[in-house]
């Protein structure tokens, strides 16, 4: 009889009470196995990409708390997946993720649910959690960027995405009727938001560094003279890692005649605004200029093992989104209610551990690194460009998906790179040329391909290619 009882704290089961509506439970909760359409093919939008492996969610049996089966298998797939985690780590080039750093200290949290809604500097009515941890990280970096505690506000984002979605949306809510510049090699993230706020994008042409060509950018402005600008400065880009000079950026906004309450500027800082602050040639990003938001990721170059981030702003800017929440008894000017209360922990931790001289020894490693491994690169004959203030190499695309996907590059017409972070030794970048060496050998053998141009993308004294060698 369904609705007969329930099983107590013991195992045992326990009568239910008398006005319990039986009716109330559906007699079958599991749903029937959707069959596929025979006619109906899943669409691959990137072609090459295949979709992966399924680890289906199957029903327990009847008897499985018994026997402890489940237990066993879930236990054996866990671990066969980290196998693969291991083994996938060891060829981690291509994306900007920190992998060295241990939190065994803080495994002894994970049986908390802890959730940051709400603002970071209101306590809600809801106990489990880490706002404390949150300010911390928070007084860290406006430290950083030199702007006083009773002058910003900020919070920890779910991923560097939120970052540039609330610094975009910031700019827009203060300059209602701004249109948005933006570098074309300028995130997605940051065109994303456009489409998602309905705002007007000029993209700015770039170097081909990948820096905004400010030249450019004047010329589009004095096309707009009457709109504010609202423009996202990139401390770093996705692909080449380059770095735009915010210096400039202001002069130009300045000779073209837009007074400081005409323009809004949100620096996205993913990757370098970390790494730029302990870089002596590199314009520094700081609220004493008029800068209206930074963000940077925080699983990026701190070495987060989950996706978050860390958003500063004025707080002269934040009442125009604040909205008081009665039922948390706290206000929000976040993106996500709801706000991962673990991840602050996670930087606390690291900040602590590492501090200002801990980051700038990273940041000289990461460097020299980078260097090392752009001059291996073209003395094998391989095209390949290094930015001034860029740990991102790139160079000649490799002929062999499968290399790539070994190897985890990220790719782009005829280049892809290589992001150099402080877990990526000089015994891993010699591991991967010595393979890239081996791998053209074959690819050249007998002109079965030809090698990449890539003067177009990285300009032509960093190109190897035939047309282009020894000019």
């Amino acid at each position: 009889m369904v609705g007969s009882g329930h099983l107590g704290a013991n195992g045992t089961v326990e009568p239910l009470p008398e006005d319990f509506d039986a009716s109330a439970v559906i007699k079958e909760p599991v749903p029937p196995t959707v069959a596929e359409s025979e006619n109906v093919k899943r669409a691959i939008v990137l072609g090459k990409n295949v979709h992966t492996l399924c680890l289906e969610v199957t029903e327990p049996d009847a008897d499985d708390e018994i026997t402890g089966e489940r237990d066993a298998y879930m236990a054996s797939v866990l671990s066969k997946y980290k196998k693969s985690l291991t083994e996938r780590t060891k060829h981690h080039l291509g994306y900007p993720y920190n992998l060295d750093f241990d939190y065994g200290a803080l495994s002894q949290l994970q049986h908390f649910s802890i959730n940051n809604l709400g603002d970071p500097f209101i306590e809600s009515n809801y106990g489990v959690h880490s706002r404390q941890f949150e300010v911390g990280v928070l007084d860290w970096f406006a430290r950083l960027w030199e702007i006083e505690k009773d002058e910003y506000w900020g919070y920890m984002t779910n991923c560097g995405t939120e970052g540039n979605l609330h610094g975009i949306l910031v700019g827009r809510e203060v300059l209602p009727d701004g249109i948005l510049y933006a570098s074309q090699e300028s995130h997605y993230s940051v065109f994303k938001a456009a489409r998602m706020y309905r705002m007007d994008c000029v993209k700015i042409a770039t170097l081909h560094t990948g820096e905004i060509d400010c030249n450019d950018f004047k010329a589009k402005l004095l096309l707009h003279k009457d709109k504010p600008a609202i423009v996202n400065v990139n401390i770093g880009t996705t692909v080449k890692g380059a770095v735009d000079d915010l210096d400039l950026v202001i002069k130009t906004l300045e000779d073209t005649g837009f007074s400081r309450d005409k323009f809004y500027i949100h620096c996205d800082g993913a990757l370098f605004g970390l790494m730029m602050p302990f870089v002596k040639l590199a314009p520094k990003v700081s609220f004493k200029k008029p800068i209206g938001s930074v963000s940077v990721s925080g699983h990026k170059f701190v070495g987060c093992p989950m996706p978050c981030g860390v958003q500063i702003t004025r707080l002269e800017h934040i009442n125009v989104l604040s909205n008081n929440v009665e039922y948390l008894a706290s206000r929000d000017a976040t993106i996500m209610g709801s706000r991962n209360g673990h991840a602050p922990i996670f930087l606390w931790y690291t900040l602590n551990r590492k501090g200002y001289r801990g980051f700038q020894k990273e940041v000289q490693k990461c460097l020299r690194n980078a260097h090392y491994f752009k001059d291996r690169l073209r003395e094998a004959g391989v095209g390949a460009m290094l930015n001034e203030l860029s740990s991102t190499v790139v160079f000649e695309r490799p002929h062999d998906e499968e290399f790539v996907r070994k190897w985890q590059l990220a790719c782009q017409g005829n280049i892809a790179h290589v992001v150099v972070m402080p877990n990526v030794t000089k015994g891993k970048l010699d591991d991967f040329l010595n393979e890239l060496v081996e791998k053209r050998a074959q690819w050249f053998k007998d002109d079965k391909f030809q090698q990449y141009c890539i003067a177009s993308e990285v300009g032509e004294t960093c190109c190897l290619c035939p047309l282009h060698k020894g000019k």
